[in-house]
């Protein structure tokens, strides 16, 4: 591991100005990811800021209806509150989906929409990779593509993103709470935060240099049945080959949204709008365009026979007694 200065931070602004400030600067809270790729010298900060003594991990109800959750609120406590479990259900079986119970006691909500992909080209040093090293090339690209992207990827990257909790908060339409280094805040909407990869796909989020996220806020509960399906190549905590996130309600309307798939979460206004359709409707619009390989073309079939098994269930269920 490479050397590296530390410090505790007063204030959200005290943390934004130190990481502005002071270049190869980095946040840390929970950990969970980035210290694994400060032992691979995957990431190698020349200073970390403390934000754990900073009291950001309440959950509080908002004036609106919603619910605000505090950037150090760890995924265990989150996925175990009782207001998220009665009225943000997928929240709460995207968390359990995502790790360990260890993993879960130390990571945070803001730590978890802020994780790196898992593509193993990135994770190997030995090999080139845009995210890693800006303009050294894509070993993906031509290389073993199981697991990467089959939609919004381009000729620079196809990683995915890993988050589970970040498919369900994108289902929900949260908005992230941030303050800058000159200690203004602003919210942005989830469907805002993340990027593409196109031609800089080091370039993860919409986040300016020094920005730290403070909050996620949650808009009114959406009512209707709450569905977390996760497709894996073993139950026990692996990454989502493909994962669906689902709300559906009495009358058959709903949303859905994907992981496992892209560079980011993946939502689509007209896949909400096919969803009484069916799987296959809803999968033509979720994956339009979509560019497969040999190694991951069966993640379109998945998506659509996940979404069938979703809408079966709530089928079955109103026939029940």
């Amino acid at each position: 591991m490479k050397a590296f200065t530390y410090q505790r931070a007063a204030t959200p602004a005290d943390a934004a100005a130190a990481v502005a400030n002071t270049p190869g600067a980095r946040f840390i809270a929970g950990g969970t990811n980035l210290l694994d790729l400060m032992k691979l010298e995957i990431e190698t900060p020349t200073h970390l800021v403390d934000v754990n003594g900073l009291a950001l991990d309440t959950i509080a109800p908002t004036q609106e209806g919603g619910l605000r959750i505090g950037a150090l609120v760890r995924n265990s406590d989150l996925a175990s509150d009782a207001r998220v479990r009665r009225d943000y259900a997928v929240l709460s079986r995207a968390l359990l989906a995502g790790a360990s119970g260890q993993l879960r006691n130390k990571a945070t909500t803001a730590g978890n929409l802020l994780q790196r992909t898992r593509c193993p080209y990135f994770y190997d040093t030995a090999q080139p990779c845009n995210k890693r090293v800006p303009g050294s090339g894509c070993s993906a690209i031509g290389g073993y593509t199981r697991g990467h992207a089959v939609v919004g990827a381009s000729s620079a990257c196809i990683a995915t993103h890993p988050s589970d909790m970040a498919v369900a908060m994108r289902l929900l339409d949260a908005g992230i709470e941030t303050v800058k280094p000159d200690g203004s805040t602003r919210t942005i909407p989830i469907a805002d935060f993340y990027r593409l990869p196109g031609t800089t796909p080091h370039i993860e989020s919409n986040l300016a240099t020094g920005e730290l996220i403070t909050a996620v806020n949650l808009p009114r509960p959406l009512g209707g049945r709450h569905f977390y399906r996760k497709v894996r190549d073993r139950a026990s905590y692996a990454f989502a080959l493909v994962s669906v996130a689902a709300v559906v309600q009495p009358d058959g309307s709903g949303r859905v949204a994907l992981g496992g798939v892209a560079h980011q979460p993946w939502r689509m206004a007209t896949a909400d709008a096919a969803l009484p359709a069916g799987g296959r409707a809803t999968r033509e619009q979720l994956l339009a365009g979509a560019r497969v390989t040999d190694d991951n073309r069966f993640k379109v079939t998945l998506v659509e026979r996940t979404i069938d098994a979703i809408l079966a269930e709530v089928k079955n269920s109103r026939g029940q007694v």
